[in-house]
């Protein structure tokens, strides 16, 4: 599959926040983190469908390292409306933008190529810049330790 550039409207979502470097996020705090999403998934009112966005924002300084440097997760859920937020959780809104796309397929753990690719090859040879963010979609395909799963990731460009 090839990346291709997308324009996609803005959309919120609700779910939990962690501010965390790669390292902290891998040694159990992003699989804590999805876990609680999940056993608090029915208290999240107007949910648009039982996707969960993985919503990655990142400081934009120069020599950003994400093993070292921390960097903001959300972990939520896409809503149609975010006037009630459990205790505990926020709303964030992801502003319309283009964004390149690209499901990784194969172990989550090999995701780290799929990064690569967009973040440096795609965008060094299209010649576009990355806005400080990205997110993913975990549906039903979503199976971490399997070779079979696939993750649409979008990583925002200006």
């Amino acid at each position: 599959m090839e990346a291709r550039e997308i324009l996609l409207p803005g959309f919120t979502v609700v779910g939990y926040k962690i501010e965390a470097n790669l390292d902290e996020i891998e040694a159990g705090l992003g699989k804590q983190t999805y876990d609680a999403l999940i056993s608090s998934k029915d208290e999240i009112a107007n949910q648009t469908n039982g996707n969960v966005i993985l919503i990655q924002i990142y400081p934009m300084k120069p020599g950003f390292h994400p093993r070292v440097d921390r960097f903001t997760q959300i972990f939520g859920y896409e809503v149609t409306s975010a006037d009630r937020v459990p205790a505990e959780m926020i709303q964030y809104t992801v502003p319309e933008s283009k964004y390149v796309t690209y499901t990784h397929q194969g172990l989550e753990s090999e995701l780290g190529i799929t990064y690569d690719y967009l973040y440096g090859k795609w965008i060094r040879e299209t010649g576009n810049e990355p806005r400080g963010y990205d997110f993913e979609i975990w549906d039903d395909r979503y199976k971490p330790d399997s070779p079979n799963n696939e993750i649409d990731v979008f990583v925002a460009l200006k």
